[in-house]
């Protein structure tokens, strides 16, 4: 069964009761695949996943399977065209999350404003065409849909489905992973993010559309606890760099953000050796990061500043693209 969001917590990015994944891991039905989903011994990624709450003492506990049906085939990998999932285990949740997600409340938010920012008819088509419209109208009528589940599509793990994959392999990625391929849609991108990138270089016959991920900071923690999920590690190539942020007013509070090696580490308090130090009224920062903001006004003002190299700066938001 599953559970109503709170939407009144949605700035919080706190909005769902509890993770199914992670309980039914814990509750021994499978593990996590490298595409992030869990997989069945059986039944593979083909599950649906619910959980019920009780409130009664719990005499005996299940525990995680001693070992993971991902058969590491990597076909995950090549199915996925935004480039979420990584050949090493990296996920880009933002890249995975901007398309796929593009009719949950991430989409349906940035498709609102659309709505709100078009002089008229003609403005708003000239933004967001019928087929858009539509999609966006099922949703509503009938249930959000994923835009892309190759992943799970692909995915030959598991006891009842894997038949096909060990029988002949050449076939399955003729018959399965190659329409997918091949196939000619829209990919919903970040601008200048790794999907964008990975798009163009990988599938040059799938056009891109530039939005936003609808993705938010209300407060000064729910941005630091979010960067991790919008980073971008090919746009962060060739950085090296320990940010020093303290942020004074509503929020008060100092954090590290160290990104090294295509990596990020967010950590409380100042530690490392800065290399660029930003205090920043928190109000301010936060009206930065949703546009409301001017970056220049800001820093004029001093409601922004910064000590050390301001390229420094412009090479951390290339980390972020919104």
């Amino acid at each position: 069964m599953g559970f109503p969001m709170e939407m009144d917590k949605w700035s919080t990015g706190k909005i769902w009761t509890v993770s199914h994944k992670l309980v039914a891991v814990a509750a021994g039905l499978g593990q996590m695949g490298i595409h992030r989903n869990v997989i069945h011994p059986k039944f593979g990624s083909f599950i649906l996943l619910g959980t019920i709450l009780i409130e009664a003492e719990v005499t005996n506990y299940n525990k995680p399977i001693d070992y993971n049906p991902c058969v590491e085939c990597k076909l995950c990998v090549a199915a996925c065209h935004t480039g979420a999932i990584g050949a090493d285990g990296y996920f880009n949740f933002s890249a995975c999350y901007t398309h796929n997600y593009r009719e949950f409340m991430g989409g349906f938010q940035d498709w609102v404003e659309k709505i709100a920012e078009s002089r008229d008819a003609k403005d708003y088509r000239s933004k967001v065409t019928d087929s858009e419209t539509a999609s966006m109208w099922q949703s509503l009528s009938y249930g959000a849909n994923y835009k892309a589940a190759y992943c799970m599509a692909v995915c030959p793990a598991g006891e009842d489905v894997i038949g096909p994959f060990l029988d002949d392999r050449k076939d399955f990625l003729r018959d399965v992973v190659r329409p997918l391929q091949e196939k000619k849609e829209t990919i919903y991108v970040v601008p200048n993010s790794d999907a964008e990138a990975h798009v163009a270089r990988r599938f040059p016959h799938k056009a891109t559309k530039r939005v936003s991920n609808g993705l938010r900071s209300f407060s000064i923690r729910r941005f630091l606890q979010g960067l991790p999920l919008v980073f971008q590690r090919d746009q962060s190539e060739g950085l090296n760099a320990t940010y020093h942020f303290t942020f004074t007013g509503e929020e008060a509070c100092e954090a590290t953000i160290v990104i090294r090696n295509k990596t990020i580490q967010v950590h409380d308090g100042h530690v490392e050796t800065a290399n660029l130090r930003v205090t920043a009224d928190s109000r301010t920062w936060l009206g930065f990061l949703r546009k409301e903001r001017s970056l220049l006004w800001a820093l004029l003002t001093r409601k922004i500043r910064i000590k050390g190299l301001p390229r420094l700066l412009k090479a951390f938001g290339k980390c972020f693209p919104s």
